[in-house]
């Protein structure tokens, strides 16, 4: 079965083909800037249900696929930067610190209106990155599409020292979680190559 991913991020898209997953692409396009949770685990869960309800009347009798993404620091959560000065102070609070990158998905089966959803954590920890370091990367622009203000996967790969979880939970689609899900509606992926998969998946997130 070919399911429906929510997303217009080429980093999930890369994560879902690794798995073998059909899918197709229908960005949700929800507002995402008043959730009702508070804390990351929350608000995660249920953008990535917005996302998935907001493209289920256009695909009957398919499975929707929405996820979402944070990083959150002592208590705070934090999202994608609004300008590059947020993004740098976003950086300079999780410099020389661990965080923890939230990533929720959401299957919705559209045909009986059942959804299976879970949050996946991993938790990541940034050396004493020097100010000018920090400026450089958010110049680039690749900040500015990620939680937290960078990606792991691209150029702020040299600023983490330690990974606790699942890499592409911090990439955005933890995939394990995402095969249980789809096992759970009734879609198991083909069983893959771990090693393989992880090593694709680094390659083409970037």
């Amino acid at each position: 079965m070919r399911v429906v991913l929510a997303s217009a991020s080429p980093r999930r898209h890369a994560l879902l083909g690794i798995l073998g997953v059909a899918f197709d692409v229908d960005v949700s396009g929800v507002d995402e800037s008043q959730p009702r949770a508070s804390d990351a685990a929350g608000i995660t869960a249920e953008l990535a249900e917005l996302k998935a309800r907001a493209v289920a009347g256009r695909h009957p009798g398919r499975l929707v696929l929405g996820s979402d993404t944070l990083v959150e620091l002592d208590g705070r959560v934090l999202g994608k930067p609004a300008t590059p000065a947020d993004a740098l102070a976003m950086l300079r609070a999780l410099r020389g610190r661990t965080h923890r990158v939230v990533t929720a998905v959401v299957v919705l089966d559209t045909t009986t209106g059942v959804t299976h959803g879970g949050v996946a954590t991993t938790a990541v920890t940034m050396r004493e990155v020097p100010d000018a370091e920090l400026a450089a990367y958010v110049a680039t622009g690749e900040a500015m599409d990620a939680a937290g203000a960078y990606a792991i996967q691209g150029g702020a790969a040299g600023f983490v020292t330690a990974v606790d979880g699942d890499l592409d939970t911090v990439i955005g689609l933890p995939t394990t979680l995402v095969r249980d899900l789809l096992t759970a509606a009734g879609a198991a992926p083909p069983d893959p190559d771990p090693d393989t998969a992880q090593a694709q998946a680094q390659a083409q997130a970037h």
